[in-house]
């Protein structure tokens, strides 16, 4: 029996400057498209939606056949029973959001359904029950794309097709929408691809990633080994790279967080600075991977909060850097670490090396997940 949540996309498409060529099978929950401006992440997703008809290969998600150029099969956009939600969310400016929200209850009827049960939970879900009156004219940037993701939930799609959906709102925003995206994550039983081109989108979100260069696929695989392969390190460096780690907060006043590392119990804690007023709950934590200090023994008497035992796993030269790759637990991903060449020399700093990773608290940051 064919699984249903299983994508198949083999497609060949000519673009301005390159070939966008993919051949890509995946049935993980959220898979990751990533890859610098101009590479073709765009144009895959939308191929997949329907909205390039001059893709030629074949798409299948499931037993349903959705293009096969050999064969003259183009299943159009409305058929595919696909949610897209691309960056500007495109709602309809003469609907209110509930009107929008409920643009697409006849897909949901369609598919055997209850679209008003799927609304009531996406309200609920996406916290738009205080807009649902209000026009889309009035709406903030990341109203917009709660409302826009909420759209493409209520017509209880197949697939659900994420364009860069944070990449116009600034970074509190973004830091704002993210826990939203991974509520819809664990609580909807739907496949998503999500392109991306920040490193933590693809970190928080995804179990797999592909990663585009000029139309080709570059590597593909687990997001953080990927991300921080020495081939991949300065496309997912170009803004600087922050390690997302899973925490479980247990301690919180108005001065800052505490938290584990994974789940508890275990010895490993942050010490975190809150960025607003007041306690807060953290369930990721980013760590900027050029403000993390490697140190040989643990040092006495410094203001950094944080200081954690590791052991290093790899080692390699980057550009006029070194990425150093460290194992905090191995429940844990990898920590990335960017070192100076001088200073990884007279370290001797190798894999096997037991070090201690010394971390500001200033220089995290908190993602709270939505209660």
């Amino acid at each position: 029996m064919i699984d249903a949540s299983r994508l198949h996309v083999d497609i060949d498409l000519a673009l301005d400057s390159f070939a966008l060529k993919v051949d890509l099978q995946t049935h993980a929950q959220v898979t990751g498209v990533f890859g610098p401006s101009g590479c073709g992440k765009s144009s895959f997703v939308e191929s997949v939606a329907g909205l390039r008809r001059q893709a030629r290969g074949r798409i299948r998600l499931g037993e349903s056949h959705w293009l096969d150029s050999d064969a003259g099969l183009f299943l159009p956009p409305e058929k595919r029973g696909v949610g897209y939600v691309p960056q500007s969310g495109l709602l309809f400016p003469h609907l209110s959001v509930g009107e929008n929200l409920r643009s697409g209850f006849r897909r949901a009827r369609d598919s055997g359904k209850d679209p008003a049960a799927i609304c009531s939970n996406v309200v609920e879900l996406l916290e738009l029950h205080p807009l649902l009156d209000r026009a889309v004219s009035t709406l903030s940037g990341g109203e917009r794309q709660r409302v826009a993701l909420g759209r493409a939930l209520c017509s209880a799609p197949r697939l659900l097709l994420l364009d860069e959906p944070l990449a116009a709102l600034d970074q509190p925003l973004r830091e704002k929408i993210l826990p939203f995206l991974r509520r819809v994550r664990a609580e909807f039983d739907v496949p998503m691809i999500l392109v991306s081109h920040d490193p933590i989108e693809i970190q928080a979100l995804c179990d797999d990633v592909v990663v585009l260069r000029e139309g080709a696929v570059i590597a593909r695989g687990a997001p953080r080994d990927v991300l921080i392969d020495p081939s991949v390190f300065p496309i997912a460096n170009e803004r600087g790279f922050e390690n997302v780690l899973p925490c479980t907060t247990i301690a919180s006043d108005e001065w800052g967080t505490t938290v584990c590392l994974g789940s508890p119990p275990t010895e490993l804690r942050l010490e975190l600075i809150n960025r607003s007023p007041g306690p807060s709950s953290a369930s990721l934590v980013a760590i900027p991977a050029r403000d993390v200090i490697i140190a040989l023994e643990r040092p006495p008497g410094i203001s950094a909060r944080n200081v954690l035992p590791a052991v290093i796993e790899e080692v390699h030269t980057v550009g006029n850097f070194v990425l150093v790759k460290a194992a905090l637990s191995p429940q844990l991903p990898g920590v990335a670490v960017e070192v100076g060449r001088a200073a990884c020399r007279e370290l001797d700093l190798c894999r096997g090396r037991s070090v201690f990773l010394i971390v500001k608290a200033m220089s995290c940051r908190m993602f709270a997940e939505k209660a």
